[in-house]
């Protein structure tokens, strides 16, 4: 009597014999975007900068509205932009964290952010303030209107930091 070999058992004997010598493949993490920057902006700003840093108020509070997300847009700029940063077809180039630091210290990073995308000609940024006690995301946009370079902001889609981040779209010169 001759045993005879199940066929699952078969098809498993031939699986191993096809896959041998073969090894697990690692995940491709590359990023179809470009790689953003993202650093901490002091280690752009210089003396000669500082000169040049932009006085953020903390008096002045323009018209935001309250309804919905966080959302501005200068009179100039079209809202067509606007709704392109909503739906996040801006992608960040320069990245700020804003997490732990005090107002004054998140003015300065701030400043030193606008000063370093236009120098490099960035269009679009991505500023983290985060959730905490919500005085950052409160204070942010307020300063943010006031500076001549910024044209719109929008509350960040979910890949960029959701509604713990800015997407800020800039001015730029050629």
């Amino acid at each position: 009597m001759t045993a005879s070999i199940p066929p699952e058992d078969d098809d498993k004997t031939l699986f191993k014999e096809a896959v041998q010598g073969v090894r697990r493949i690692k995940q491709d993490t590359i990023s179809p975007h470009r790689t953003p920057v993202k650093v901490k902006a002091q280690r752009w700003i210089g003396k000669k900068d500082k000169a040049e840093a932009h006085p953020f108020s903390d008096v002045y509070e323009p018209y935001l509205e309250q309804e919905g997300p966080t959302r501005y847009r200068q009179a100039d700029t079209s809202s067509y932009e606007l709704k392109k940063l909503r739906r996040g077809d801006y992608v960040p180039d320069l990245f700020l964290d804003l997490h732990g630091l005090t107002q004054e210290q998140a003015k300065e990073e701030l400043s030193a952010l606008l000063l370093a995308a236009r120098r490099q000609h960035v269009r679009c940024v991505s500023i983290m303030h985060g959730h905490g006690k919500h005085i950052l995301k409160q204070r942010l946009p307020m300063w943010l209107a006031q500076h001549p370079q910024v044209q719109a902001f929008h509350q960040s889609t979910r890949e960029w930091g959701g509604d713990a981040a800015l997407l800020v779209l800039l001015k730029t010169e050629l």
